[in-house]
């Protein structure tokens, strides 16, 4: 019974886990590309998990004053107190796509597009017809 009801806590926040990425891509996409200037993929490859989870600790001190630097016009808007609630899920975020993830967000045109497929061209026209 006990390993039953671990499995389903596994799997709730698992599940938990994924909606908070998801989210934070949404919060990335929509309130910082523009003032970082740089798409999702780019953004999240900056850093390995760990240097995200270290940016992240203290309500985000480490990351407002890297991006704070980087980017001294987003400062205020960094160290909003509502700012806080966007940047835990953009850390979600950050971290399940960090350079050492071996995952790739698709963030709208942002994915590494694979190539087409080459199709073959046939000749639909009947043999006697001309």
């Amino acid at each position: 019974m006990r390993i039953l009801v671990a499995v389903i806590m596994i799997i709730l926040l698992g599940t938990t886990a994924m909606a908070d990425a998801s989210k934070g891509k949404r919060y990335y996409m929509k309130s910082f590309k523009q003032k970082f200037k740089m798409n999702g993929l780019d953004f999240v490859q900056l850093h390995t998990q760990a240097e995200w989870e270290t940016l992240f600790k203290d309500k985000g001190k480490g990351f407002i004053v890297e991006f704070s630097k980087k980017y001294p016009r987003s400062k205020n808007y960094l160290n909003k107190p509502k700012t806080w609630d966007k940047l835990q899920h953009v850390r979600d975020f950050a971290i399940m796509y960090a350079n050492d993830s071996g995952k790739t967000p698709t963030c709208g045109g942002d994915a590494v597009s694979e190539p087409p497929i080459e199709l073959e061209v046939q000749d639909s026209s009947p043999a006697g017809f001309f």
